[in-house]
């Protein structure tokens, strides 16, 4: 099988269930997002994390992977995905996570700036492209509810994470200071 089709030559995307749309539709959009937030996830884990720290963003990455295919989905076709859709369980596994990241790390005092050792400075990135995946599914307007929720408590998850990794290896949060 050849991985270029050409039917993608006019500008428009297949979504799974039947139809196309047009490649800037608010839905690619969204769904391309969080393919860019799985990526950023995948060269964050790449990076050499804690092993706890990675075990949880390799599930996180097939959760992602449902959540687009679900976006990539005719609204109304849900149901003939091959695989379960997220729900609230999901973004309490996240909770959980979010609980066990933040023992034993020191009170956030002030706002933190990304930065810290370059594992940090990664899961700060992937933070910052799930607020932006969380906004375009958001804009869709018709996403389920647990879509944007599991998109929120993973940008939470991940700041979390980013300070846990600069604590295990020594390095101080990179603190806020307003400009005098």
């Amino acid at each position: 099988m050849k991985i270029y089709t050409k039917t993608g030559d006019d500008g428009t995307t297949g979504l799974f269930g039947g139809g196309r749309v047009r490649k800037d539709d608010a839905r690619v959009e969204s769904y391309g997002t969080v393919d860019e937030l799985n990526s950023v996830l995948g060269v964050a884990r790449a990076m050499g994390l804690a092993a706890a720290c990675d075990e949880v963003l390799a599930h996180a990455q097939v959760d992602l992977f449902a959540l687009g295919a679900e976006l990539a989905t005719v609204p109304g076709k849900e149901e003939k995905l091959p695989m379960a859709r997220l729900t609230g369980a999901d973004a309490e596994r996240l909770e959980r996570a979010i609980d066990v990241a933040e023992e034993g790390l020191p009170a956030l005092t002030n706002f933190v700036l990304p930065g810290g050792s370059a594992q940090a400075a990664a899961l700060h990135h992937a933070r910052t492209v799930c607020r932006r995946a969380e906004r375009a599914v958001i804009a869709l307007g018709n996403a389920r509810g647990e879509l944007v929720i599991y998109l929120n408590r993973l940008s939470d998850l991940l700041f979390v994470l980013a300070r846990r990794e600069d604590f295990e290896r020594g390095v101080a949060d990179v603190p806020w200071a307003p400009r005098s």
